[in-house]
């Protein structure tokens, strides 16, 4: 993610710009009010942005740090004004995880003056394999938080804007097996994530949208009946979760669809070139039998629909590509949502 990209995702009303799960930046403005001898003087003001982006295939993070638009009004003493910018690892898990930097050393202090000469510095941070939690995934969770602060010049007094910590979303490595083209793992950013599917009438996934449209909006007129059917996968409390080393959960997710389309389209719904599509995918945990292993899914909370094969296969392609270029990991530490397009 480039700068600019940065300054247009965040415009001037948003404090988080997501592009992807490997490049996500943040925003601060900050205004200060001088004042000498009691009497108000001047004002001074800046942006801090901080981008953070993650190369294929790295474990190596990037926060690349961007002050700009500095500026002041009347008499200040900002010239010499120190900024002091910070980074902290406040948390980690497991506790015995350890992270290195890299660039530049942080915390570092420099002037106004300094910064709006040359405002743009880096810092690496890396979780070397091995570290983690979860068996074969060798999962490392972590929280990156910048911070700035600011120090007055003598004589003068300063009110207003004088510290802050610019959101950063937390950092995750792992080296899942079904994830590691490469075997060394990678990083990404922590955040619940958004499949699309297009509706478009050229769309290859189109039935497949259509369907999970419905399923969204009038789940009561999808099949399986059911009156508390609230399908998951909408929104961040209830998003969708990978499921993939439980082979057998995958099967009975498929196979319980497979009952439900033979007994509401019949046992020759495949007739024509159909598919059984069921929605929440078998590949999660929220598929169809997800009522048979935990006791708090709802039962019936699925829709299946007789759709066209092509279509069907078309969407599950989509899918496998999404969970695998995404690094969704298995189990409940990770989510994403689905978001049908025009």
């Amino acid at each position: 993610m480039t700068w600019e990209e940065c300054r247009d995702g965040l415009g001037t009303e948003n404090r988080v710009y997501v592009k992807s799960r490997f490049a996500v930046c943040s925003g601060a403005s900050f205004t200060q009010a001088w004042s000498r001898n009691g009497q108000p003087s001047g004002t001074s003001f800046f942006n801090l942005r901080v981008v953070g982006t993650i190369p294929l295939n790295s474990r190596t993070i990037t926060y690349t740090y961007h002050y700009t638009d500095l500026g002041t009004v009347g008499t200040t003493g900002a010239a010499v004004m120190g900024i002091t910018t910070s980074a902290t690892v406040p948390f980690i898990s497991p506790s015995t995880a350890k992270t290195t930097q890299g660039g530049t050393v942080l915390p570092s202090t420099k002037t106004f003056a300094q910064l709006a000469a040359s405002g743009t510095f880096a810092q690496t941070q890396t979780a070397a394999a091995g570290q983690g939690s979860n068996g074969a995934t060798d999962t490392v969770f972590g929280v990156y938080q910048p911070s700035v602060k600011i120090k007055p010049p003598a004589g003068y007094t300063l009110t207003g804007n004088l510290e802050g910590s610019p959101f950063m979303f937390p950092p995750r490595w792992d080296k899942a097996s079904y994830l590691n083209l490469f075997g060394t793992g990678a990083a990404v950013f922590s955040m619940i994530t958004p499949m699309l599917y297009s509706k478009a009438a050229d769309a290859p996934e189109r039935a497949v949208a259509l369907h999970i449209e419905k399923a969204f909006k009038t789940p009561g007129l999808t099949q399986p009946p059911s009156s508390t059917k609230n399908v998951p996968g909408q929104t961040t409390a209830a998003p969708l979760t990978r499921l993939y080393q439980d082979r057998k959960r995958r099967d009975d997710n498929r196979a319980q669809a497979v009952n439900a389309c033979r007994r509401h389209f019949g046992p020759d719904y495949t007739a024509g070139g159909k598919d059984c599509d069921e929605y929440p995918f078998a590949t999660t945990y929220e598929g169809a039998a997800g009522s048979m292993y935990d006791p708090e899914q709802l039962p019936n909370n699925y829709s299946v629909m007789a759709l066209d094969s092509t279509q069907n296969q078309a969407a599950g392609t989509l899918l496998g590509q999404f969970l695998t270029k995404a690094r969704l990991i298995d189990g409940p530490d990770d989510g994403f949502l689905v978001q049908i397009v025009p």
